[in-house]
């Protein structure tokens, strides 16, 4: 199987963040036992697509385990001091959530500086200019949300009762001409769209994968008008070297 890995590959914290965005949870309350089973539930996706998954989201999946079984557990006493066995990962979620979003304000201070100072190698930092044509591209769609999408699909895939073992016919480089292809007769389009012709899953899977390596190459975007919305694929223009 192919095995991609994305340079800007979110983690399990990113993940835990997402669900508490998405469903607006209390960061100081969280429902444990369902944040477990979507955390489960995603990273079964995850490896099922085979993407390069760092070994912190199966030690993030056993601490919220662990976790649900201690608020599980008969609790001693009533003291206001017996700690919430929720407590630690709280903490590590907000500082995550501080440094991360400091990072992002710098970031955009960056890019605002480098539509009005830059350096002359344009190869390594070129000047930012705006295309009132990708206003509505968001930068910060993560690959959560797209497997959301990806989730959507293949829950709504007809279920088979007999198991069938077929060897896979379908390559990378063969959804990703399709993908392009697709978008020579269409300037936009969801991920459902794209597969919709399709009834095999390994075929979805491979598909998706080709789709995360065009955004990873910046031919593909990705525009979510909605938080946690549909989200729209969209063919980026081709680069003009400076």
């Amino acid at each position: 199987m192919y095995r991609i890995k994305l340079s800007d590959f979110e983690g399990p914290l990113d993940l835990l963040l997402f669900f508490i965005k998405r469903d607006e949870l209390d960061i100081y309350d969280i429902p444990i036992a369902k944040i477990t089973k979507d955390f489960l539930e995603y990273l079964q996706y995850l490896q099922e697509l085979d993407l390069d998954i760092a070994g912190e989201f199966i030690v993030t999946a056993a601490e919220l385990m662990q976790i649900k079984v201690q608020m599980l557990l008969p609790r001693e006493g009533v003291g206001e001091e017996e700690l919430d066995p929720r407590a630690e990962l709280v903490r590590r979620l907000l500082d995550y959530k501080r440094y991360k979003e400091m990072a992002e304000q710098m970031q955009r201070m960056s890019n605002e500086q480098s539509k009005v100072y830059y350096r002359r190698n344009l190869t390594n930092d070129p000047k930012i200019v705006e295309d009132p044509s990708e206003e509505n591209l968001l930068r910060d769609v993560s690959l959560f949300d797209l497997i959301a999408a990806f989730k959507y699909v293949v829950d709504r895939m007809p279920r088979k009762h007999v198991h069938e073992i077929n060897k896979p016919n379908v390559t990378i480089d063969e959804q990703i001409d399709y993908i392009l292809n697709f978008f020579k007769e269409k300037s936009e389009a969801t991920f459902v769209q794209i597969v919709s012709a399709m009834v095999e899953k390994i075929r979805i899977v491979v598909t998706f994968i080709a789709l995360l390596e065009l955004i990873k190459q910046k031919q593909i975007g990705v525009r979510q008008v909605d938080p946690y919305g549909e989200m729209v694929i969209v063919k980026l223009p081709t680069e003009v070297s400076a």
